[in-house]
């Protein structure tokens, strides 16, 4: 029964409230060097220079900034507990009008053994190592993690929802074309009900998995270090933004491979070998792909661009007689669990290592680029994914088992600079 708390949120100041499409960026791990820069240039005050600073101790740069903006009032923290519902509108990309709909809340950190907050991705060290650094110096959470669950009677979207319609939000910001809306609940009976409804729930991580874990290996090291720990000070929780799975807005897009280096990479064996295994089609082009990827909507299917040829192909056997190896049922009809095994691994002799080391692969969110490297030679071959479904997540996530990095991308990603939590006991 997972336990979400109210919690005093840190919040930009009445000054600066107003600029906050100025202000607010995505998570340290969907900020590329150039957007960094850019985000560094729109404002002085930009949570990017929080959240991943530019400068070479990145770590002390964020927490003496923190402090600073905290002692000015550039950020003020809430003299009361709260919820914070925060609802994204966007178009998706058939350019339908989306909003998605969650609250922002503390939630109880769990040992995934527990069978509380349950994982559905690999981590690996590296960011870990990184973001448990800017915990110890900032005793903050300056981004949150991103958590599922699933409540059919959506009891919490409505109440949330009915509040949003009766009140003004706290802070409007809007990045990259996502509409940003922030409201703060400090009503006692609204905080129960949303305490209630998901204690009887389990929460599922969509993202956020590596500031997760990072969170529990910082609540062990503060709570072995204090005589006095109760388990109810702020480090033994984590902010998370909490979404409803049977959200209307809720949306993953699929993560495309590029596959580069081949010292002997041959299209026309290439094609020969998918054709042991797959039915192919070859495809007039980029919407025909498209057309074709939406009719296999539950079949195990990928789309193949490689220099002037486009390909649609379909599995032919069962997932399991095609696999190198046995993996439970529930990662048999995982698309990017086949394609690693039997396209990158049996057919191209792709390594598990050198996979992980990302050295012949590339991965891109817009299937454009996909097409783009190909044509220009930078990619030897393009691999265009249907996206993860829901059901597949959650299925996996409560089997216990994990799916390999890169296979899901929740749009929008929650967005940081809206609130902040402190890790630290409140005043």
């Amino acid at each position: 029964m997972p336990e979400i708390a109210p919690f005093k949120g840190i919040v930009y100041g009445p000054d600066l409230a107003g600029e906050a499409s100025r202000l607010i960026c995505p998570p340290y791990d969907a900020i590329p060097p150039v957007m960094q820069q850019e985000l560094y240039g729109s404002s002085d005050y930009n949570a990017v220079r929080l959240e991943l600073p530019a400068e070479p101790d990145p770590y002390a740069a964020s927490a003496s900034r923190l402090r600073e903006w905290l002692a000015s009032g550039v950020l003020v923290q809430d003299g009361e507990p709260a919820l914070y519902p925060c609802f994204q509108t966007f178009e998706d990309e058939h350019g339908v009008t989306r909003t998605r709909k969650g609250l922002f809340a503390a939630l109880r950190l769990y040992d995934f053994a527990e069978g509380e907050v349950l994982p559905h991705e690999r981590t690996l060290s590296g960011p870990k190592v990184d973001r448990l650094k800017m915990f110890r110096e900032t005793g903050a959470n300056i981004s949150s993690i991103f958590g599922l669950y699933a409540d059919p009677a959506r009891q919490v979207d409505e109440a949330i929802s009915a509040f949003a319609e009766t009140h003004e939000p706290l802070i409007e910001a809007t990045f990259q074309g996502v509409r940003n809306r922030l409201w703060r609940v400090t009503d006692p009976s609204l905080i129960a009900a949303a305490q209630s409804v998901l204690a009887g729930l389990k929460v599922y991580i969509a993202d956020g998995h590596h500031r997760y874990e990072t969170g529990i290996a910082y609540r062990n090291e503060r709570a072995a270090s204090n005589p006095g720990h109760t388990g109810r000070e702020p480090y033994n929780y984590i902010m998370a933004y909490l979404t409803n799975i049977y959200d209307e807005g809720l949306l993953i897009l699929p993560i495309h491979r590029l596959v580069h280096g081949l010292p002997s990479f041959d299209t026309e064996c290439f094609i020969k070998r998918l054709d042991k295994h797959f039915t192919v089609w070859e495809l007039p082009g980029h919407k025909a792909l498209d057309e074709f990827l939406a009719g296999c909507a539950k079949c195990i299917s990928y789309g193949i661009v490689l220099p002037g040829v486009t390909l649609g192909i379909t599995l032919d056997c069962k997932p399991e007689e095609a696999l190198s190896t046995p993996v439970p049922e529930v990662m048999q009809q995982l698309g990017v669990v086949l394609l690693h095994d039997l396209v990158f691994g049996q057919i191209l002799g792709i390594t598990a290592e050198a996979t992980s080391k990302e050295s012949n692969l590339v991965y891109v969110k817009n299937e454009q680029e996909v097409f783009d490297a190909v044509a220009s030679g930078k990619a030897q071959m393009g691999v265009v994914m249907k996206p993860t479904r829901v059901s597949q997540v959650i299925d996996v996530a409560a089997s216990g088992e994990v799916m390999p990095q890169k296979s899901t991308w929740f749009y929008p990603k929650a967005m940081t600079g809206m609130v902040f939590h402190s890790l630290e006991k409140e005043a």
